[in-house]
């Protein structure tokens, strides 16, 4: 890295000039560090017991998969389980998977319980 020069403006302020070169290697380390720090953070939240899904499940979640269903196939239940254990017809559970009905805020909540995610994430 080159010797940076240290300039004052007529308001007072002083100020840095250094190459292109020079501040395109400080950004990349301040990236890497924030990439780093990023790591340290999901490492703590993994080892205080939050739950990460498989990449499988994240890219099915982002192409447009239904959340119920996707969460659902997930943790290995047929559709008539998870509607048993939610309290509702298996053909309800059905046009919620396939967004034909959004399901109630209270029969979303007891299939989030029942599947083991927050609310949010069948949203």
């Amino acid at each position: 890295m080159g010797t940076p020069q240290f300039i004052q403006t007529p308001a007072g302020e002083r100020l840095v000039v250094l190459s292109e070169q020079d501040y395109a290697r400080l950004l990349e380390q301040a990236e890497d560090h924030h990439d780093i720090q990023a790591a340290h953070e999901v490492r703590a939240r993994i080892e205080a017991g939050e739950e990460t899904f498989p990449s499988s499940v994240v890219e099915a979640l982002l192409n447009g998969g239904a959340p119920v269903k996707v969460f659902r196939e997930h943790r290995g239940l047929r559709a008539g389980e998870l509607a048993e254990r939610a309290g509702i017809s298996q053909g309800y559970l059905s046009e919620i998977e396939a967004g034909k009905k959004s399901g109630s805020l209270a029969v979303l909540k007891r299939i989030a319980g029942v599947l083991g995610v927050e609310l949010s994430d069948l949203a």
